[in-house]
């Protein structure tokens, strides 16, 4: 792609090949810009939900930290691994997941550049997981895989095949009410400026017309059935409020808008025997 051309923003259908080939060329290209504006507020060993700043320390939606200790979790959409190096911490053994090569070499980077013995680094496709089946007995993502593939269903049903029957998988996404306004942190970001149930993805894209950036809506029902068409039982559906510390703008989560809308969904899921 040319590198001086602007992608093209719009709407329309995107395969789930098409998805992943983008989602990993973004994520490639972009992740040293986004752990350098990120990084601090994510940390190198804190378990963040999102822009909100939910913190796992304080709200233990994948169980109590101190049972954490000995067992086996997959972080999916791992980026640098912040979530899975807090999770080592707890005396966890987890495996961090990601798309993307250059994010994983930032996990590498803040590990003083040698692999850490406490967390496994694994670069792979969410929707195929390389991993025995009933491996893991929890899973995790934050904003990770789920928002940007085509088929969020073959990626949940992988997680369920990698879960041991009761494992606990939570992963947030953006709340899907935030397609209806501008991704924007102002103001001009308050009016609903489409239609919540148009499910039609939003694509930028090269001159040649290639996805470069793709990413699917799910009305919130559609979250929820698809939780349970992948054999999982829905336990929870936490919506984390703004809190007054947090003054910090992230692309169209804003202290404005968060006191307002939602701006994060959270889904807390048990997998079916």
């Amino acid at each position: 792609m040319n590198q001086d051309h602007e992608p093209e923003a719009t709407r329309r259908d995107a395969s789930d090949t098409e998805s992943s080939r983008a989602s990993r060329g973004w994520w490639d290209r972009n992740a040293d810009e986004y752990q350098s504006e990120h990084g601090a507020f994510l940390g190198d060993d804190r378990f963040i939900w999102g822009p909100e700043g939910l913190d796992e320390a304080e709200a233990a939606l994948l169980g109590p930290a101190a049972e954490l200790k000995g067992r086996r979790i997959l972080e999916i959409g791992a980026g640098a691994a912040q979530c899975s190096r807090w999770l080592a911490a707890q005396g966890a053994l987890p495996v961090a997941l990601d798309l993307s090569h250059r994010q994983l070499q930032h996990a590498l980077r803040i590990a003083d550049g040698a692999a850490d013995d406490a967390v496994g680094l694994v670069e792979a496709d969410a929707g195929a997981l390389p991993f025995r089946d009933q491996s893991f007995d929890l899973a995790c993502s934050a904003y990770g895989a789920l928002p940007f593939v085509a088929d969020p269903v073959r990626v949940l049903r992988d997680v369920r095949r990698v879960l041991r029957p009761g494992g606990r998988f939570v992963f947030s996404v953006s709340h899907p009410i935030r397609w209806a306004f501008p991704d924007e942190p102002g103001p001009e970001g308050l009016s609903v400026g489409a239609s919540y149930f148009d499910r039609t993805p939003y694509v930028e894209q090269d001159e040649a017309g290639r996805a470069v950036y793709v990413e699917h809506h799910r009305t919130l029902g559609d979250r929820v059935r698809d939780v349970v068409a992948a054999g999982f039982r829905l336990e929870d559906l936490v919506e984390p409020e703004w809190p007054e510390w947090n003054t910090q703008e992230w692309g169209g989560w804003s202290p404005l808008r968060g006191h307002l809308i939602p701006g994060t969904a959270i889904f807390v899921c048990t997998a079916q025997s």
